[in-house]
């Protein structure tokens, strides 16, 4: 089966384009990182009460989607790799993105993982669910009540620190990937967009400051017919 899996999305991969199931993790993955980070910020403004509660819990929820997603997305990605485009032939500019791939990993099992373990170790919280099915809980609740303070205030700590880790991260690659596309007419971001067929197939073109060892080299201009 899973070689059944490679060879479907070899198709993709071979023009230089994710699968689109790797397209689809992506996409989803960032418009609901987007959603927590405005949601953490919404629920920062709210007053203790019944409301705060329940924006907590469908940030939980959302968070253990997450970590769901993440997983799977790391599965996919193990069993079908990426394509091989433009961005992957920069050298240092290549190493840098690998980095903040990894960092986007940590960022994605780090939160939900912080957040859980944050949840487990309040005394009386509501119990956890992923789309009403229930979720267990870390086993913070049968050790001291030091112990339960001391895990909230690291998974506190950390959590800030992977929230402040993906403020950077996330503006930096936005931007990276427009810079690729707009400024270096690179393929990055266009292997990450849904295939749209063209109406026509333009023909292929250098790309600035790459290799392209297929793309003859253009000697002088023929000189005039004489007549």
């Amino acid at each position: 089966m899973i070689e059944a899996i490679r060879r479907w999305a070899a198709r993709h991969t071979a023009e230089g384009r994710y699968s689109p199931v790797g397209v689809a993790f992506h996409w989803i993955m960032a418009a609901l990182i987007v959603f927590q980070i405005f949601w953490g910020w919404r629920m920062s403004r709210l007053p203790v009460g019944g409301d705060k509660l329940d924006a907590f819990a469908v940030h939980s929820e959302i968070g253990l989607a997450m970590l769901v997603l993440a997983g799977l997305r790391l599965l996919w990605r193990l069993i079908v790799p990426g394509p091989v485009n433009d961005a992957d032939k920069l050298g240092w500019q290549t190493q840098l993105a690998y980095l903040t791939h990894g960092l986007f990993y940590i960022c994605f099992f780090g939160l939900p993982l912080t957040g859980w373990a944050m949840w487990s170790a309040l005394d009386g919280a509501p119990p956890l669910d992923l789309l009403g099915v229930p979720w267990p809980e870390m086993p913070f609740h049968d050790v001291p009540i030091a112990v339960q303070w001391a895990v909230l205030d690291w998974a506190e700590g950390v959590h800030a620190l992977l929230v402040l880790c993906l403020l950077v991260m996330v503006p930096i690659h936005v931007g990276a990937a427009l810079k690729h596309h707009f400024w270096d007419k690179h393929d990055t971001l266009i292997g990450m967009l849904p295939v749209l067929e063209d109406d026509e197939e333009k023909p292929a073109e250098p790309r600035p400051g790459l290799p392209d060892a297929n793309w003859p080299e253009r000697g002088p201009p023929p000189a005039p017919a004489r007549g």
